[in-house]
């Protein structure tokens, strides 16, 4: 694969992270996704589940961290690095 087709690949991706503030799991699975996603060039954001939908809460609430690819849910309560390097195609 070229750098030209990593690169638009990598910017097509989006690697999310649902979790809350104070939670330890969040915390260890953020290092993670931060650590992959400096590594591979892919964005990625955190957003509370305390200020989500009321959808949101019931389906991840007891799920928290939950990782997204993409908007699909990939993992949740602990993150493989491996596991989220293989998703992305890393």
């Amino acid at each position: 694969m070229s750098n030209s087709e990593r690169n638009g690949r990598s910017a097509r991706q989006k690697i999310t992270m649902l979790g809350k503030p104070g939670c330890h799991l969040c915390d260890e699975a953020l290092k993670v996704i931060a650590r992959v996603a400096d590594d591979t060039g892919v964005p990625y954001e955190v957003k509370d589940i305390t200020v989500a939908s009321a959808e949101d809460k019931e389906e991840y609430w007891e799920k928290i961290p939950v990782t997204f690819i993409n908007g699909e849910q990939h993992d949740f309560w602990r993150v493989s690095e491996k596991r989220l390097r293989a998703a992305l195609g890393k």
